[in-house]
């Protein structure tokens, strides 16, 4: 046997006893993206993640440097190989290029997670062109190659594969964000009717409104004041559900809108 050959033999075993998920979007240690890859990763996966440090800059949160860096630590220290990657999803040869290298550094994709987002504030009749266009190919024409070389390259145990797409439903004054990411659960549905002989699930979860850094004093006692449970939303309610749709128990879900906000829709 081969060097080469006992190598892939050793990547196989380490493969089945723990799955490997790629998760979009983590450039932020407060973000839900986050929060994903460690709930995931306390949870047996292996994980690899997207993250383009060019859109948190432009923010008003600002750009966080050495954030992948220490996620891929802490990832590490609860037993997960990890892996990064810094791509920018406006590019449609992109995502080809993410499971390239992820299957080179890891193996083969189990579950996406898709976190990732562009979103700047703007209304009917202020949204531009270009950030119109922006916003379609980040969240949906994106979202729709990730899933297609998901689909292309799956080589999980059938009933094992994995879809879930972080959506919203706010629209108003945010125009082309949430029309896009209409379109990102338009594609999802499709995807749960077109990998299921895969053996592959397919859903769309709306986390609601999150505190990751992004609202006002006045913004957050709103939510807190609207939503039923009487406090704010954070990453960890939605990597719950994120983490639960992965497991073998989250199984049985299949091409669904979910909502993790405690009530607030």
């Amino acid at each position: 046997m081969s060097d080469e050959t006992r190598a892939r033999s050793r990547r196989d075993v380490r493969e089945a006893e723990r799955p490997l998920a790629l998760v979009t979007g983590a450039g932020r240690s407060a973000g839900i993206a986050t929060s994903v890859v460690l709930d995931l990763a306390r949870a047996g996966w292996d994980t690899a993640f997207t993250y383009w440090s060019p859109y948190d800059a432009r923010m008003p949160w600002g750009a966080e440097p050495g954030a992948p860096g220490r996620l891929r630590e802490e990832a590490a220290s609860l037993g997960a190989r990890t892996f990064a990657v810094e791509a920018d999803l406006g590019d449609p040869a992109v995502p080809a290029r993410i499971f390239d290298e992820v299957e080179h550094a890891l193996g083969n994709v189990t579950a996406l997670v898709l976190c990732h987002c562009e979103s700047v504030d703007s209304g009917l009749l202020d949204t531009t062109v270009e950030s119109f266009d922006r916003h379609f190919a980040v969240n949906a024409r994106a979202t729709w190659l990730l899933i297609r070389e998901y689909g292309l390259r799956f080589r999980g145990q059938h009933g094992s594969g994995r879809v879930v797409s972080l959506t919203s439903d706010h629209t108003v004054g945010n125009l082309p964000y949430g029309a896009s990411k209409g379109a990102m659960d338009r594609i999802t549905f499709a995807a749960a009717r077109e990998l299921a002989h895969l053996g592959v699930t397919c859903n769309a979860v709306d986390p609601g409104p999150t505190d990751t850094g992004w609202m006002t004093a006045e913004q957050k006692a709103d939510m807190i004041r609207f939503t039923p449970l009487g406090r704010l939303g954070v990453p960890q309610d939605c990597a719950n559900l994120v983490t639960f749709l992965c497991s073998a128990k989250g199984g049985w879900i299949n091409g669904r809108l979910l909502r993790s906000d405690g009530g607030l829709a």
